[in-house]
């Protein structure tokens, strides 16, 4: 629990400090007795079941979720995803011969973009879930399937809480849908649950000190003028994630973008004013996750004879890594497809340090709200 002595300065840092305890009330919704919940899945493992395909559409943060979810879905549950803007998919030409179930997911539920996509999918004839922090909202009243987070009330602008706890849902959903269509053994299955609900207590033992790194780093980065996030596989989201965090938070510009193109243009914007932040975390029982952190290791190496100054995300201890960065966060290995839900909570943590640095009023940044309940 979040330690009652604490004070916080902002909304942001409070509901950052709080997802340990948002993610084990999103759990305790979904799991029980070490088992998914079947009851609290409604009709979605029969409907992950009946169609291979998905489109996910959301909008911000909730996008970026989406864009780990596909990652989830297609690599556990063999299922075909496409992750669309909200405010795309709405303006979308209705004449194909797929058939897909569609995924909203938005904070609020009320998100317009969004709401008109979920409404968009209904009058096309697709089974929808809904993914939102407000179980009473009209996304979770109107799909087929309303799978809530429990983050508790948000106060400051910027997602923080109810970014991960989408993220945690999400992947309980990939393990439904694997389960559901006969993709993941009975033993896999539980140990991965069991990854799950350890992961509040091993997120609390780090919050401390992700807080006094990214303090450290936002006095050295906060008069960069734009800052590039990179990331490969699943932790691209993330990169995407981190800096529209950094953009609403502190009004510096950033961009993400996948770690293999970085030199396919935007190489050219490196500079001692644009430095990287890259995702380098591994899950070293991962094959694939080995190689895509070999690649990352590999590009920071010629980023360090380039002159460039980086902030590498990686595993705590990792010699290597600390050899070819500027400066590392460390982060306790997990499970690939946890490492997000822990990664983004440094990167939440050096968006607040930077912007109040920068002095904004970070839990109510300019020209943004909450909810974005108008076209």
């Amino acid at each position: 629990m979040v330690e009652q002595e604490k004070q916080f300065a902002h909304a942001m840092l409070r509901e950052i400090y709080e997802q340990p305890e948002a993610i084990e009330r999103t759990l305790a919704r979904y799991v029980e007795n070490g088992a998914l919940r079947e009851a609290s899945f409604g009709s979605a493992a029969t409907i992950v079941q009946q169609h291979r395909d998905l489109i996910i559409s959301a909008s911000g943060s909730s996008r970026h979720a989406g864009l780990a979810a596909e990652i989830m879905l297609e690599d556990t549950a063999a299922m075909a995803v496409d992750v669309e803007y909200a405010s795309e998919y709405i303006t979308r030409s209705s004449n194909t011969k797929r058939d897909p179930a569609v995924l909203v997911i938005s904070q609020s539920g009320e998100t317009a973009d969004t709401l008109m996509a979920l409404r968009e999918a209904i009058e096309r004839g697709h089974p929808t879930l809904a993914v939102t922090n407000v179980a009473a909202s009209s996304m979770a009243r109107e799909a087929t399937v309303s799978l809530p987070t429990y983050a508790g009330v948000e106060k400051a602008i910027p997602a923080t809480k109810s970014f991960t706890t989408q993220l945690v849902v999400l992947r309980l959903l990939s393990l439904l849908a694997a389960e559901a269509r006969k993709q993941i053994s009975a033993g896999e299955l539980a140990q991965q649950i069991a990854l799950l609900q350890a992961l509040p207590a091993t997120i609390a033992q780090q919050l401390d000190g992700w807080r006094d790194a990214t303090h450290a780093l936002a006095d050295v980065y906060y008069d960069a003028k734009s800052l590039m996030y990179l990331g490969r596989g699943i932790h691209y989201a993330i990169a995407r994630e981190g800096a529209l965090k950094l953009k609403e938070s502190s009004y510096i510009h950033a961009e993400g973008y996948p770690t293999g193109e970085l030199k396919h243009g935007p190489n050219a914007l490196v500079s001692d004013e644009v430095p990287l932040v890259v995702l380098a975390t591994v899950d070293r029982g991962d094959v694939e996750s080995v190689m895509r952190y070999e690649k990352t290791l590999a590009l920071l190496a010629d980023m360090k004879a380039q002159g460039a100054r980086t902030i590498a995300v990686g595993n705590a201890g990792d010699a290597e890594l600390r050899k070819v960065a500027s400066h590392t966060v460390e982060v306790t290995e997990a499970n690939e497809y946890l490492l997000p839900i822990c990664e983004v909570i440094p990167l939440q943590m050096f968006a607040y340090f930077m912007a109040v640095k920068n002095g904004v009023d970070v839990d109510r940044p300019r020209n943004l709200v909450k909810s974005v309940v108008v076209e």
